[in-house]
């Protein structure tokens, strides 16, 4: 495997990938580009080694967040949107179509770097330990299966498919298990980043969608519950 990060700039505008690629390269990164979301899905399904997707919303042939949804379904790499619209349901619908996150034109590059060096980050360590194999450990929340090494989790053997911070907010509960933990900590324990109040709803959706894939009921929760008052629980067996 390269030691080279390699990242996939989506964008159809084409100073906008310049621009991209000419700030990822000068930080070290190995920049690949597709036009649309048709060529990025190709370029993913070519390529196992991508570490991470910078993905614009708006364009042509297949939009960014249909691009996502058919990327999820060919790895766990992080996608980070890019996009004109800044309205919480915008964001609300990239993250429960497979994003990891989400940045809104214009950006600074300082803000761009931060939220790829982040990603990035968080990413490389669970796949370092999936890839080692040290944790061999099977974890069961009532009738989910939680493969660790493999970071897949199972309802009588059919693979429910999460997003790679989706399994890391699962991880998150189940490894406080019998704490109620509100949006401020999950967020700077899964993100490792500064908590902003605008950050409750990345918390909120992140829930929403596990609910959906987890829960037999998601209006009923019984495997991640709400704490009135205190935050999120999976409760000790």
């Amino acid at each position: 495997m390269s030691t080279v990060q390699q990242i996939l700039v989506v964008d159809d505008d084409t100073d906008i990938r310049e621009v991209l690629r000419i700030q990822l390269e000068n930080k070290g990164y190995f920049v690949s580009e597709a036009v649309n979301g048709k060529e990025a899905v190709e370029a993913v399904s070519l390529n196992p080694d991508i570490d991470l997707i910078i993905l614009d919303v708006m364009m042509p042939e297949l939009s960014g967040i249909d691009a996502c949804e058919e990327i999820r379904k060919l790895s766990s790499a992080p996608v980070l949107f890019l996009t004109a619209k800044s309205k919480e349901s915008d964001k609300a619908i990239a993250y429960e179509n497979g994003g990891d996150d989400y940045l809104v034109k214009p950006f600074s590059q300082a803000e761009l770097l931060m939220k790829i060096q982040s990603l990035l980050r968080r990413y490389m360590v669970y796949k370092g330990k999936a890839e080692s194999g040290s944790n061999s450990s099977q974890i069961h929340l009532q009738d989910i299966l939680i493969d660790t090494p493999n970071r897949t989790v199972y309802r009588e053997n059919q693979k429910i498919d999460l997003t790679d911070t989706e399994f890391q907010v699962l991880m998150y509960l189940e490894r406080n298990k019998g704490k109620a933990k509100d949006a401020q900590a999950i967020y700077e324990g899964v993100w490792n980043e500064k908590f902003f109040p605008a950050s409750t709803n990345t918390i909120m959706v992140h829930i929403l969608n596990l609910r959906k894939k987890l829960e037999l009921d998601f209006n009923n929760p019984s495997i991640i519950r709400t704490i009135w008052g205190k935050g999120y629980q999976i409760d000790e067996a």
